[in-house]
């Protein structure tokens, strides 16, 4: 279910003292100041006090706070667990008790005044379908908001986020007089990227030049266009399943900037057959070897698991260890396993080595797996279009098959 909170940072108790001009139009011959009793919209201090307030009242509700997630608030008896997720004022909520729920909703009306706005289907621009076989999150009416802003919402779509073996770089073309409009567009897809493991690569790719965008940059920003304009209602289905298996997939692509020769890490988690957590980032040191770079992509996808599993324990999904993650670097996987691979491994900064010790632990067992089916190499780099939507068939994006 999705509520709303009326007026949510007016309900905030202010624990310091902050004063205001007077109002205008309200007479001040002595030129007076105001002294807030509560919190007003605006105020640096608005939303922290606002979710200290929810979160106080939650408490008392018997909730307690995540310690992975500080927006959750769970609540577990003996045989139900309910489940508060809070964005601000958009509070959304489940559990496995109706009547816990029904009396949540009467309590936070009595204490706040909100809105029920029903079974949850639009939350925060995304768009939830209920499926027989699942829940689909898309971002269709953003996209399409984006596309008519743009004018490509008939373009001519691509079949791939970004042309095949591009390569941008920093001075190539001539720069743009007005580069706000290349800025506004990146930070929307990065949005888009929320739903769309598909574009994460190419966002991130473009989002490397916000400083001093080119022509070059906005003619790949185009191309980026017009592949979304043909998949717009492109997102990711949460399939329905009694397997609730992690599963990782990390990848990297060695040394391919080529401005700085970082490598790119992708990864991509998986909730039985469902993409829940993905990643497309550079490197933010140079890897001396495909291997290394490699090594330091399992490392961020280790990280993201054990958060994941914390997690999902709370939410009560237990038995998700060993987490398996896929790799397609056999040199890798061997530093990984061998904690005496000193020779190869001795100028790698400790962090890097988080794998190796998640593996020891019993967290991770390792896995190798061809290219072909790595399903992370498409938040490393373009791919041919073929390749392309395989993997993005096999991620469990929907629909499967787009309109191209």
């Amino acid at each position: 279910y999705q509520l709303d909170v009326n007026n949510a940072f007016l309900h905030r108790d202010l624990h310091e003292e902050v004063y205001m001009k007077m109002p205008e139009g309200i007479p001040n011959p002595h030129n007076k100041v105001c002294k807030l009793q509560k919190s007003l919209y605006d105020l640096k201090q608005a939303s922290r006090q606002w979710h200290s307030k929810l979160a106080n009242f939650l408490k008392n509700q018997g909730y307690t706070q995540s310690k992975n997630d500080y927006s959750l608030f769970l609540k577990q008896t003996q045989n139900h667990l309910t489940i508060v997720a809070v964005y601000v004022d958009d509070i959304l909520l489940t559990g496995s008790n109706p009547e816990e729920i029904q009396a949540l909703k009467h309590n936070l009306h009595a204490a706040f005044g909100i809105k029920d706005l029903g079974l949850l289907n639009y939350f925060l621009g995304f768009e939830i379908s209920h499926l027989p076989n699942g829940i689909t999150l898309t971002q269709r009416k953003f996209t399409q908001d984006l596309l008519k802003e743009a004018g490509y919402i008939d373009a001519k779509p691509t079949a791939t986020p970004l042309p095949i073996n591009c390569k941008l770089l920093a001075n190539t073309g001539v720069p743009l007089t007005d580069p706000t409009v290349y800025r506004t567009y990146i930070g929307k897809l990065n949005f888009l990227a929320n739903t769309r493991p598909d574009i994460s690569f190419a966002v991130q790719t473009l989002s490397q030049f916000m400083q001093q965008p080119t022509s070059a940059h906005m003619a790949a920003l185009e191309h980026l266009l017009k592949y979304i304009s043909g998949t717009s209602g492109q997102g990711i289905l949460l399939q329905a399943t009694d397997s609730l298996k992690l599963k990782a997939y990390s990848d990297s692509d060695w040394a391919s900037c080529p401005m700085t020769r970082r490598s790119v890490t992708g990864y991509v988690v998986l909730l039985g057959n469902s993409p829940i957590s993905w990643k497309s980032k550079k490197q933010s040191t140079i890897a001396r070897s495909s291997a290394e770079a490699e090594y330091r992509a399992m490392a961020q996808a280790a990280a993201e698991v054990t958060w994941l599993v914390s997690l999902l324990q709370e939410l009560g999904v237990s038995n998700t260890k060993p987490v398996t993650l896929h790799c397609d670097n056999q040199s890798a996987l061997h530093i990984a396993r061998n904690p005496i691979f000193h020779e190869r491994t001795k100028h790698i900064e400790v962090d890097c080595h988080f794998t190796r010790d998640k593996v020891m632990e019993g967290l991770l067992q390792l896995s190798y797996l061809p290219t072909q089916s790595q399903l992370a190499d498409v938040l490393t780099k373009i791919l041919p279009s073929q390749q392309h939507w395989h993997l993005l068939h096999k991620l469990g994006m929907f629909p499967q098959h787009p309109k191209l």
